[in-house]
């Protein structure tokens, strides 16, 4: 028997509708790329959206050139400007993710994906400076130091990992973010910066980074992790095959940045989990199912009581890190397909958006909440 009472218990967190991820940003260029986020925005309305790429090659941001025998560089942000443009008229914003390294400035030629986001450390921590002042100056000059200090900017994503950050080098990661934040506050003090990004299994990291950013005494607005439950990926005829964890262990993870951080400098700042699904796989056929649906809804039902965010990756099959998609249903991360079919964590998601404000009772399995009306 449940027993609803007549008195809310409180307020149901919308933690889950604060962010969702994409696919690389360029794609936002593509006309259907913001139809697709124009229903989702009509249907579920998300607050901010995250995805890889805003600084490289595609974006065409960093353009050195020579002249006169001297080397120069000139900033261009005609693609930037378009796409949060699109994000801004369909009532989102950015949480702004500094990365891939531009081609011309790492130092190395280590790359990511099918795009080939580069990620090696950058040749001079001089221009990459530079790089994240014009660009952040150039967005406050356009948008207004109020609304760019409600995005927040994280540094980098799963330096933990060597496919993204090359060797997986601390050391390195902690030199950028260093770096990074020091310019962003040079910018203006107000906006918003974090890391480190860390995927799974990776905690140890949060420990050090706040150890660092305390001796160097660097700036920390936010602490960012991501979150996912499958195992390795292990390849059988036609796909792969994955270990799927209980949706519990989801909000284990979510716990674990401010368990970890207690009595750290870190301790008491807002927690983003900037991404998080099942899988970490754009191929996992359970990311098309009914249950993924249902596997999810506890999670969105209480993750809200441990981070301030945690952002759904991604939504929509418009993701092209494998190659780009050849068939509907392929296992894709999206809530959306690429032709806009929703599938059934989109009507979870969808269903929440309904959900009123007011918390009357929560359970293993129910959730009862109520519109002031």
């Amino acid at each position: 028997m449940i027993r609803v009472p007549a008195a809310p218990a409180g307020r149901l967190s919308d933690a889950w509708r604060t962010c969702v991820g994409t696919g690389r940003i360029e794609l936002a260029l593509r006309r259907d790329y913001q139809d697709s986020l124009a229903l989702l925005q009509r249907d579920i309305g998300f607050r901010h959206i995250r995805g890889h790429g805003l600084l490289s090659d595609g974006m065409g941001v960093y353009r050195p050139y020579d002249h006169a025998g001297a080397r120069h560089v000139h900033h261009s942000f005609t693609y930037v400007d378009q796409v949060i443009d699109a994000y801004l008229a369909l009532g989102i914003r950015p949480f702004l993710e500094l990365g891939f390294m531009p081609q011309e400035l790492a130092s190395g030629d280590q790359t990511v994906f099918w795009w080939r986001g580069h990620v090696t450390p950058p040749r001079s921590h001089r221009e990459w400076a530079d790089l994240v002042r014009a660009t952040l100056r150039h967005l406050v000059d356009r948008y207004g130091v109020d609304e760019v200090r409600s995005w927040p900017i994280e540094v980098w994503n799963e330096p933990n990992l060597a496919d993204f950050w090359q060797g997986a080098d601390e050391q390195a990661y902690h030199r950028l973010y260093e770096v990074t934040a020091h310019t962003v506050k040079e910018v203006d003090t107000g906006l918003q910066v974090g890391g480190p990004a860390i995927s799974p299994g990776a905690d140890d990291w949060l420990d050090r980074f706040a150890e660092f950013t305390a001796h160097r005494e660097v700036p920390v607005d936010f602490v960012s992790k991501h979150a996912y439950t499958s195992g390795p990926a292990r390849h059988v005829p036609f796909g792969v095959h994955q270990t799927l964890a209980p949706a519990t262990d989801l909000l284990d993870q979510f716990a674990t940045p401010r368990d970890r951080l207690k009595g750290t400098r870190l301790a008491e700042l807002p927690v983003h989990i900037t991404e998080f699904n099942s899988s970490y796989r754009p191929d996992n056929p359970v990311h098309d199912t009914a249950f993924h649906a249902a596997y999810l809804a506890p999670v969105l039902a209480r993750g809200g009581d441990l981070v301030d965010s945690f952002s759904y990756w991604t939504f929509s099959d418009m993701f092209e890190e494998a190659g780009v998609p050849t068939a509907l249903f392929h296992g894709g991360f999206g809530l959306l397909t690429h032709r806009q079919v929703r599938k059934p964590v989109y009507h979870l998601y969808a269903f929440m958006a309904r959900m009123g404000p007011d918390l009357l009772t929560r359970g293993d399995d129910h959730l009862v909440t109520r519109h002031e009306d």
